[in-house]
């Protein structure tokens, strides 16, 4: 998995964690961030961007 992904699920785990001891909509606006912040970023890249770095990811030059 790559770093990014790591990050993500850190921080869906981390709201799940708080859904105990916080406000409900704190939490969820934490597991909210966490999907939605690589994915803006993904789809922020053109498409010869994420072109590009697919065929990195299967030349295996990034991380899996």
């Amino acid at each position: 998995m790559s770093r990014h992904m790591w990050f993500g699920i850190g921080g869906v785990i981390i709201g799940l964690i708080l859904l105990t001891v916080l406000p409900i909509w704190i939490p969820i606006v934490i597991i909210v961030a966490a999907i939605a912040i690589p994915i803006a970023i993904w789809a922020a890249l053109g498409s010869s961007n994420r072109r590009r770095i697919s065929g990195m990811r299967r030349r295996g030059q990034l991380g899996p």
